[in-house]
């Protein structure tokens, strides 16, 4: 190759019609490869042409745009404005203030966002680190990133492939279930295959980030990175936009609000200022920046921000690592969780419950019996021979290989047949591999008594192969038409327990059958073992909790129709008969359909179902107003965990693009995991509302001040300064307002529906709470002291108390009295924001420890500002009279009490209804 290629040459695609199912001389020719691999320098070049072999983040987030975001935020904007307006006033100090207190709130927000971005990152180990490749003719091990097309590969048992290859020579099983959902194994060999059968279907074919459960190979790598099956899924993933969260939506549309209401209140009282009441320019615009500032909550953002933070931590303790702070909301007001079945509503461990033979059927307690008839034990002895897994040799070694054929090592061990692994080896002579299509493998094996085919697989593809059956002394009876329908019956009744059944047959043969076809004919039927992938304990009672919180669950699986709807049924999730729609049906179905399937069907099953079904099935929920939750595992899952309000990935078994793609990842795998999580959500939820009618209360006492100011043309002066303000709203109510995000769960928090989609956080009755009843009470409190103080220093309306006149201490003390008067009062307000409608007496006073050192906290740092001189000079207070400040004692009670009283009210009227 010469010259260097042009900086988008590795997203070119490789040569016009290449195909990795032609025959393989043409593939060769087209990838310019040979069946003894590249020289390292080729390969070299290839990786400077095609970029390294690793999924990429196509238009990732950049970290200064996530800081810009933070300080263009609608509430920043209106302190930028503030800050603008105390520079132009010749107040710099001020300016300077504001400055800090916006880039305080932009660093702290995107610090946290980052942090918990990030902490998902330790779990991406998904893709293998090294891979086998022949290179200058040899075998080496090269770091998998290093693949290039046109090497050749080496796949063994037990490892993740590298890189979508054709196989060039072997066979191996290959677990598919990332790709495809289906959790059977898969059979490929190197050999032609025809053209037109799906890619992923094709028999000779291998793909990136699939696991080989047995054999070896040799392979041809034909695409790598972004190019392969696993690239193309997590593109697709990646192309559905990330959407604001509701509560991102809520808090910006509400500080537009504010934004708003401050600007429009400055616009008006600034001209009141100047000509009705006479003042000075750089007064009009000192009381223009205490509107504004009055107005803003500066401690909102990090409040928040901090509340979820603590959500996210308690969530990861419990098994649920949330990598988008506003996500923890989100959860709160999931109303649809879409689950699979495999992992996450069941354990994932095949075990055998019930077999049946021409004996009888044996149910679990008896499977262990050392006394079963012959043909048991013949039929315990085809799973251990037709089989390539293996039980580990001591007592703490794993199994491995297909969870189904470890389940029936695991029964032949309990009637004590031999399942060691050096005795297949010794037995075998032949191989005719699991193949998806007849759903059957087959082995040819020795022993004392001759030649033997073994067979197992699927039952009626069993039973259609047999002609004999063994009866329980293991002679052999022709199979009568009678018989196989009572066989047929027999495995339905089983499979609609949710059990995945597995038959045996066997015949004597004199050699090793040529072919398949030859091999699997006139067999003698043995039996079926019935295996049941036991539900998690706990998930009964985590579904029935989301029953009772109103939250719908639909099963959407890529397993068989008729085991998925056995496990939705027995584990609560639908009432018996659901109806069981299969991805290939959802896959034609037009959108109107489906959302009226959706929309009308409240027991649903979702079977063999497809990416882009999964995808169809998020969005038609989303259209009909529901949050959303949809859990995955596999790469398939990813697209529709991004187009999810809330997409959960597996940690333990999820590939690394699909924990990319989700906002939570189990560490347990563990559906109860999410249920917690949604708890955790609603708390979190409840939470916010508690500390944001807190934060918001204090808004009127603030804006009222300078509102009498500038009514009453400035015969009395300013009740409050805006560095006053600041150190109440970042100061004083910051500790309180992050202990109420601490506020344990109210009773019943489960009990209630979820909110749906178009909710608000901030709604009409708590604006009403806030700043027309706690906000009015407080803002009269506050005033009374400003004005008896005032008073008794003999002060009248016009007097002047400015620097240098006979009350300007008094005015100090005033203006000290309102600042500690606003203190006072959130001490009440909090007490009274603990709960919506219950008794704070129902709660408990003491419950919240967090909060008790917050008042604390906040009484000592008032008290800081009023007495040391330092702060005083900042803040321009000055300590009051002690009869005074003995007055502030009642002012929590005064808050608090007439709250109380209403909330008694809203209860005694509900239980009226």
């Amino acid at each position: 190759m010469a010259g260097r290629p042009p900086r988008d040459a590795r997203d070119r695609p490789l040569p016009a019609g290449h195909d990795p199912r032609q025959p393989i001389d043409q593939l060769l020719e087209d990838l310019r490869a040979s069946l003894d691999g590249l020289s390292s320098a080729e390969a070299g070049q290839r990786l400077v042409e095609y970029g390294p072999n690793e999924l990429r983040r196509q238009g990732g987030t950049r970290w200064w745009r996530d800081l810009v975001r933070q300080l263009v935020h609608p509430l920043a904007l209106v302190l930028w404005v503030a800050a603008g307006l105390a520079w132009v006033a010749g107040t710099p100090v001020l300016a300077a203030a504001i400055v800090v207190v916006i880039l305080i709130n932009a660093v702290f927000a995107f610090a946290q966002e980052r942090h918990a971005e990030h902490a998902v990152e330790a779990l991406n180990r998904y893709l293998p680190q090294q891979a086998g490749v022949l290179r200058d003719r040899r075998r080496q091990q090269v770091d998998a990133r290093h693949l290039v097309p046109g090497d050749v590969v080496f796949i063994a048992e037990g490892e993740r492939i590298s890189a979508d290859a054709r196989l060039l020579d072997g066979s191996i099983e290959v677990d598919l279930s990332a790709l495809t959902g289906e959790s059977q194994p898969v059979y490929r060999a190197a050999g032609d295959t025809s053209t037109r059968e799906p890619l992923v279907q094709a028999s000779n074919l291998a793909f990136s980030g699939t696991a080989c459960l047995g054999g070896e190979a040799q392979a041809l790598v034909y695409a790598t990175g972004m190019r392969t099956e696993l690239g193309r899924i997590a593109a697709l993933s990646q192309r559905v936009g990330r959407e604001e969260s509701p509560l991102e939506r809520q808090v910006k549309r509400v500080a537009w609000l504010i934004a708003a209401v401050a600007g429009v209140a400055g616009a008006i009282f600034f001209p009141i200022g100047v000509w009705a009441a006479g003042m000075p320019i750089s007064d009009a615009f000192a009381f223009a920046i205490g509107l504004l500032v009055a107005n803003v909550p500066e401690g909102l953002l990090p409040t928040i921000t901090l509340a979820l933070a603590v959500g996210v931590r308690g969530l990861a303790r419990r098994g649920a690592v949330v990598k988008r702070l506003s996500a923890v909301e989100t959860l709160g007001s999931t109303a649809v969780i879409c689950t699979d079945k495999t992992g996450t509503i069941t354990e994932n461990k095949m075990r055998v419950v019930a077999a049946w033979s021409a004996a009888g059927l044996i149910e679990e307690a008896d499977l262990t019996r050392r006394d079963q008839p012959p043909v048991v034990r013949d039929l315990a002895r085809t799973g251990v021979l037709c089989s390539n897994a293996q039980l580990g040799s001591g007592p703490d070694a794993e199994a491995a290989g297909d969870p189904t054929e470890i389940a029936l090592l695991r029964f032949a061990e309990g009637l004590s047949v031999d399942t060691s692994p050096q005795q297949r080896p010794q037995c075998r002579r032949g191989e005719f591999h699991f193949d998806p299509r007849l759903r059957l493998m087959s082995t040819v094996d020795v022993d004392e008594h001759g030649m033997w085919l073994h067979t197992k697989g699927a039952p009626e593809a069993v039973i259609a192969r047999c002609t004999m059956i063994a009866e329980a002394d293991g002679r052999e009876q022709p199979l009568d038409d009678t018989t196989r329908q009572h066989l047929t019956e027999a495995v339905t009744a089983q499979a609609a327990k949710g059990m995945r059944l597995i038959a045996a047959a066997r015949r004597p043969v004199s050699d090793v059958p040529a072919s398949r076809d030859e091999a699997e004919r006139d067999l003698c039927f043995l039996g079926w073992v019935a295996m049941l992938d036991p539900a998690r304990p706990e998930i009964t009672d985590a579904v029935a909790c989301c029953h009772t919180a109103g939250i719908r669950i639909i099963m959407i699986t890529g397993d068989h129709g008729l085991t998925a709807a056995a496990i939705a049924t027995k584990v609560g999730i639908t009432a018996p008969n659901p109806t069981v729609v299969e991805g290939d049906h959802v896959d034609v179905m037009p959108d109107d359909e489906l959302t009226d399937l959706l929309a009308h069907t409240p027991d649903l099953v979702f079977a063999r179902s497809s990416p882009e079904a999964k995808l169809r099935i998020a969005k038609a929920l989303q259209n009909t107003g529901h949050v959303v939750a949809m859990t995955g595992d596999g790469v398939n899952d990813a697209p529709a965990l991004r187009r999810a309000d809330i997409g959960v990935a597996m940690g333990r078994t999820g590939a690394d693009v699909t924990r990319e793609a989700a906002t939570v990842v189990l560490t347990d795998d563990n559906f109860a995991t999410i249920v917690a999580a949604v708890q955790s959500g609603r708390q979190v939820y409840d939470n916010v509302r508690k500390f944001i009618l807190y934060i918001f209360a204090h808004a009127t006492p603030e804006v009222v001040p300078f509102l009498i100011f500038a009514l009453s043309g400035g015969a009395v002066p300013l009740p409050l300064t805006v560095l006053q303000i600041l150190a109440i709203d970042l100061g004083t109510e910051t500790l309180p307002a992050l202990a109420l995000g601490r506020e344990p769960a109210e009773p019943g928090l489960m009990n209630r529906p979820p909110r749906r989609r178009g909710s608000t956080i901030i709604d009409r009755h708590m604006l009403i709470r806030a700043w027309g009843y706690l906000g009015i009470i407080s803002a009269v409190l506050v005033m009374a002291g400003f004005f008896l103080t005032l008073y008794r220093a003999g002060w009248r309306p016009g007097a002047p108390t400015g620097p240098g006149s006979p009350l300007h201490h008094a005015y100090r003390q005033a203006t000290t009295m309102t600042f500690l008067g606003i203190v006072a009062c959130q001490v009440g307000t909090a007490l009274a924001a603990r709960t919506e409608r219950a008794s704070l007496r129902s709660v408990g006073l003491l419950t919240n420890r967090l909060l008790i050192w917050g008042i604390a906290f906040e009484l000592a740092f008032a008290a800081a500002i009023v007495t040391m001189p330092p702060l005083q000079a900042i803040f321009g207070t000055a300590l009051p009279d002690p009869a005074m400040l003995a007055i502030l004692i009642a002012f929590p009670m005064l808050v608090w009490a007439p709250d109380e009283l209403r909330r008694a009210v809203l209860r005694h009227r509900t239980r009226r209804r």
